[in-house]
């Protein structure tokens, strides 16, 4: 079998590598530098230069021994395998990965979504065979508003009350970058404040050409200037004792699964922002169709729907167990 699952993951026989594993392996082709997907303890990493970088910068000494940068549209032979990488439009780096072996072409997509993003390339439509697609938000319940509108409803929650602080939670690579800039492009100027925890990877996306304005760490700046402004930081310290540091702060989340209400409510989120870095239902269906593939395996997140799908559209489809993608849901 050319792909197939193991305890490590998804395993490409022909070439002998894994992708996204889920354990430390030879060989690994990585989509993008979330945790999850990204693990350290690798010996080889082929991945995008950002993916690379990113993965050095979480990982330190245990960054690949062997790290080997490929562009988008490069093509690597790799025992007779045709390795070449795609933009997905999930996060900086991000890439769907384009298998070619013995006449036939399989699609991982990796993370993906296809809607708008100023911080990293936009997705890339890629026709295969065999298409191998994320399902985070796999079920027609979930159709993604407009960004630009939950933008506008945390700049009215701002306005409405210039007492409070408005405290958001943001994934630290690619949901807070996101955020930021989609703050500036509503004419927010004033200083956006982070945890500490999210400065790092916002630097690099500044040394890597996207502009974000004037950022001011949280931890330095007295509880008076906090008045009326807007703070970033993980999710996990929207509940921890450093919010005291904030005057007030009405509690925003910044996720797709913040369109399923009893969700915000059970983490305590006054304002819940749909906005989300994975593809909605109508962006799944969509590139399936737009693949043109006869094939379609269902990955990591709900699957059955879009299972369903492509059989009532005549594909054969499956679902694939792949287990170890935790960080799904918190960076969604």
């Amino acid at each position: 079998m050319f792909l197939e699952v193991t305890d490590r993951g998804l395993y490409c026989g022909a070439g002998d590598f894994y992708i996204d594993p889920v354990l430390p392996v030879a060989r690994a082709l990585i989509t993008h530098g979330h945790a999850d997907h990204a693990i350290p303890g690798h010996d080889s990493v082929l991945a995008t230069p950002e993916t690379l970088a990113i993965m050095s910068l979480r990982h330190g000494e245990s960054a690949p021994k062997t790290p080997q940068p490929i562009r988008y549209g490069e093509t690597i032979d790799h025992f007779g395998v045709r390795i070449s990488f795609h933009p997905a439009g999930h996060v900086l780096g991000s890439a769907q990965i384009l298998l070619e072996h013995a006449g036939e072409r399989t699609l991982i997509t990796g993370d993906f979504k296809r809607r708008p993003d100023p911080t990293c390339p936009p997705y890339q439509v890629i026709q295969a065979d065999r298409l191998v697609i994320e399902a985070t938000f796999g079920l027609p319940i979930f159709r993604h508003p407009p960004v630009e509108t939950q933008i506008a409803m945390l700049l009215a929650s701002q306005k409405r009350d210039e007492s409070r602080s408005q405290l958001v939670g943001v994934y630290p690579l690619g949901k807070c970058q996101r955020v930021i800039k989609l703050l500036r492009e509503a004419g927010w100027e004033a200083p956006i404040y982070l945890h500490g925890a999210l400065l790092p990877l916002t630097r690099f996306y500044e040394e890597n050409g996207v502009s974000l304005g004037p950022i001011k760490p949280a931890t330095e700046t007295k509880k008076a200037e906090l008045v009326g402004q807007i703070v970033l930081a993980p999710p996990g310290a929207l509940s921890d004792r450093w919010t005291r540091r904030l005057p007030d702060p009405v509690i925003a989340y910044a996720s797709g699964f913040m369109q399923i209400r009893a969700r915000a409510r059970q983490r305590g989120v006054e304002l819940p922002l749909v906005i989300s870095d994975h593809a909605d239902w109508d962006e799944l269906t969509a590139t399936i169709l737009d693949s043109e593939a006869r094939e379609i395996w269902v990955t990591h997140g709900l699957g059955d729907g879009l299972v369903h799908f492509a059989r009532g559209k005549g594909l054969e489809a499956k679902s694939l167990e792949i287990r170890g993608y935790e960080e799904e849901e918190v960076a969604a």
